[in-house]
C-alpha cells in the first residue's frame, strides 16, 4: 500500500462519499417506514455507525487487515494509531470503517418497526465485530502487507462488496428478521400483504439518489488509488444503477398497472449493488445487463419472501443480499479474465465465486443467527404488540411527535365521550391544518346537537300543552253533557206539569191553563225519562 499525495486525497474524498451513504439510508428507511417509528429509524442509523466505527477502530480493522494466521484472521494492529506518521495506514482505516459501517446500518431497515434499540445495538456488534471483519479477512485481507486471506488466495474477487460488504448486511437481516417475526398485521387478509405504508415516500427518493452519490466513493474509491480506471468504474456503477431501476419499474408497472415508487427505489439500489463486484472487469454492456438482471433477482427475492411470510420492512435482503449474490456471480460471467488476474478458467472462477457466497451466506446467516438467539435469553428483542401500536418513538425513545398527540387527544375524547372541547392548535405545526379541520367539525356537530336538543325540548312543550288543552277540552265537553241533561230534565218536568195543570182543568170544567208550543209524544217523553234516570 503506497499512496501518493493525490490518492491520499481521492481515498479520503471517497470515505467522505461512503460517510454520506449513511445520510441516504437513513432517509431511505426513514421514509419507507412510518412517521411513529421515524426517530427511532434515524437513531438506529447514527447508532450504528458510531457503535461499528469504534469497534473497527478497535479490533475490526486489525482482525481483517492485520497479518494474517493462515489466511483465516488478522493479528496486528489493535487500536489503530493514527498519527500524521503514518497518514497512509490513517487514509486506509478510514475508508475501511466507512465500508464496516455500510454494512452494519442495512440490517437496520430490514428490522424496523418492531425490533427493540437494545437488541439492534447487539446485532450492530455482532455484525461489527465478529462477521464483517472475520470475513472481510477471507476475501479481503493482505491489502497493508500481501498476505492475502483464504478465499483471496483461491481467486475469488468482490472489487467492492457485493458479498463482502452488501451480502454480510443482506444475510445478517435475513436471520434478524427470521428471529423477531413479521410487524403485527403484515400479512393479513385486511392488510392485502401489502408493504408497510412510507411515511414520506419523496424523502424515501431523496435518500435513493445520496446513496448513488455516495456509490461514486464505494465503487470508484476501492481502486485507492486516483487512476484512469476510475473513470469506468463510476460509469459502470451508474449504468447499472440506472438499468436495474428502469427494468424494476418497467416490470413492476406490467404486473400493477401502475409505476410502482418501491419498484423503482429498490431496482436502482438492486442494479448498484450487483455491479460492485466487478464494475471494474466489465464492458458497459455488461454493466448494464448485470444491473438490470440484478433488479430482476431482487423482485424475484421479494415475492419470495412474501410467500412465506417474511417482512422484511425495506427489502434489504433482496437488495443487498440476492443482489449481491447475483453481482459477485457475475464476476466469473462478464469479467475480463486480464483484469481479473486470477488465471483461472470461466468455470473455475465461477466455482471459486459460488465458493465465497456461500461460504458469506452460511457463515453470516448462521452466526448471526445463533447469537441473536443467545442474546434474546438474556434480552427481548421484540417490543410487545401495544408498544408496536404506540409506536417506537414513544417506547424505546420517549420522544413524541405532534401528529402522534394530535391523534392521543382524538382518542382521549372518545375515552371520555367528551366532544365539547376542541383540540389545542399549535401555529406553524405540520399539524395545524387538521387540528384546525378536526375542531371545525366538533363545532359543526355541537352546533347541530344543540339544534336537535333545542327541538326536542320544543316538541315535548308542545306535547305537554296539548295534552293539557285536550284535558280541559273534556272537561269543558263534559260539563256541557251535564248541563244540557239538566236542562232537558227540567225542561220535561214544566211539560208534565203543564200538563198536569191542563188535565185537572178539564176535571173542574174549566179552561186549560197552558197551550203546548213544541210536539211531544209519549215515546218522546219515555225516551226523555230514561236519559234522565241513566
Amino acid at each position: 500500500m503506497d499512496f501518493t499525495l493525490i490518492d491520499t486525497m481521492w481515498v479520503l474524498l471517497c470515505a467522505g462519499l461512503v460517510f454520506l451513504m449513511q445520510a441516504g439510508f437513513l432517509c431511505l428507511e426513514t421514509g419507507l417506514t412510518r412517521s411513529k417509528n421515524a426517530i427511532n429509524v434515524a437513531i438506529k442509523n447514527m447508532t450504528d455507525f458510531s457503535v461499528s466505527l469504534l469497534l473497527f477502530w478497535a479490533f475490526g480493522f486489525a482482525l481483517m487487515f492485520g497479518a494474517t494466521y493462515s489466511g483465516w484472521i488478522g493479528t496486528e494492529h489493535f487500536f489503530v494509531g493514527l498519527s500524521q506518521d503514518n497518514s497512509q495506514l490513517a487514509t486506509f482505516f478510514l475508508f475501511q470503517a466507512m465500508f464496516c459501517a455500510t454494512a452494519a446500518t442495512i440490517v437496520s431497515g430490514a428490522v424496523a418497526e418492531r425490533m427493540r434499540f437494545a437488541a439492534y445495538v447487539a446485532t450492530t456488534i455482532i455484525v461489527s465485530a465478529f462477521i464483517y471483519p472475520v470475513f472481510g479477512h477471507w476475501a479481503w485481507g493482505g491489502a497493508i502487507d500481501g498476505q492475502s486471506g483464504w478465499l483471496a488466495n483461491l481467486g475469488f474477487v468482490d472489487f467492492a462488496g457485493s458479498t463482502v460488504v452488501h451480502g454480510i448486511g443482506g444475510w445478517a437481516a435475513l436471520a434478524a428478521v427470521l428471529i423477531i417475526g413479521p410487524r403485527t398485521g403484515r400479512f393479513c387478509q385486511q392488510a392485502n400483504s401489502a408493504k408497510s405504508l412510507g411515511s414520506n415516500l419523496p424523502l424515501a427518493m431523496l435518500g435513493t439518489l445520496l446513496l448513488w452519490f455516495g456509490w461514486i466513493g464505494f465503487n470508484g474509491g476501492s481502486t485507492l488509488a486516483m487512476n484512469d480506471q476510475v473513470p469506468k468504474i463510476i460509469g459502470n456503477t451508474f449504468l447499472a444503477g440506472a438499468a436495474g431501476m428502469l427494468t424494476a419499474l418497467v416490470i413492476g408497472w406490467s404486473r400493477q398497472k401502475n409505476p410502482g415508487v418501491c419498484d423503482a427505489i429498490n431496482g436502482s439500489l438492486a442494479g448498484l449493488v450487483a455491479i460492485t463486484a466487478g464494475c471494474h472487469a466489465v464492458s458497459t454492456v455488461s454493466a448494464l445487463v448485470i444491473g438490470a438482471i440484478g433488479a430482476v433477482v431482487m423482485l424475484a427475492a421479494s415475492r419470495v419472501l412474501e410467500r412465506f411470510g417474511i417482512d422484511d420492512a425495506v427489502g434489504a435482503f433482496p437488495v443487498h443480499g440476492a443482489a449481491g449474490v447475483w453481482g459477485t456471480i457475475a464476476v466469473a460471467l462478464f469479467g475480463s479474465t486480464e483484469i481479473l488476474g486470477t488465471g483461472l478458467s470461466l468455470a473455475r472462477q465461477l466455482l471459486v465465486q459460488l465458493t465465497g457466497v456461500v461460504v458469506a451466506g452460511v457463515v453470516t446467516f448462521g452466526t448471526c443467527y445463533l447469537l441473536l438467539r443467545l442474546v434474546g435469553r438474556v434480552i427481548r428483542l421484540r417490543v410487545t404488540p401495544e408498544e408496536e401500536r404506540i409506536g417506537l418513538n414513544v417506547v424505546e425513545h420517549g420522544v413524541s411527535t405532534e401528529f402522534f398527540d394530535l391523534v392521543t387527544d382524538m382518542q382521549e375524547q372518545y375515552r371520555i365521550t367528551n366532544f365539547t372541547t376542541r383540540l389545542n392548535v399549535e401555529s406553524g405545526s405540520d399539524v395545524e391544518i387538521v387540528a384546525a379541520q378536526y375542531n371545525r367539525v366538533l363545532d359543526k356537530v355541537n352546533e347541530e346537537t344543540n339544534i336537535a336538543i333545542q327541538m326536542a325540548e320544543t316538541a315535548e312543550l308542545s306535547r305537554e300543552q296539548t295534552e293539557q288543552a285536550c284535558a280541559e277540552l273534556e272537561d269543558t265537553v263534559a260539563e256541557l253533557r251535564e248541563f244540557k241533561q239538566l236542562s232537558e230534565g227540567r225542561e220535561l218536568r214544566m211539560i208534565e206539569l203543564k200538563t198536569e195543570v191542563n188535565r185537572l182543568a178539564d176535571l173542574l170544567g174549566e179552561p186549560q191553563r197552558y197551550g203546548v208550543d213544541f210536539d211531544y209524544d209519549e215515546q218522546s217523553a219515555a225516551g226523555e225519562e230514561g236519559n234522565r234516570h241513566g
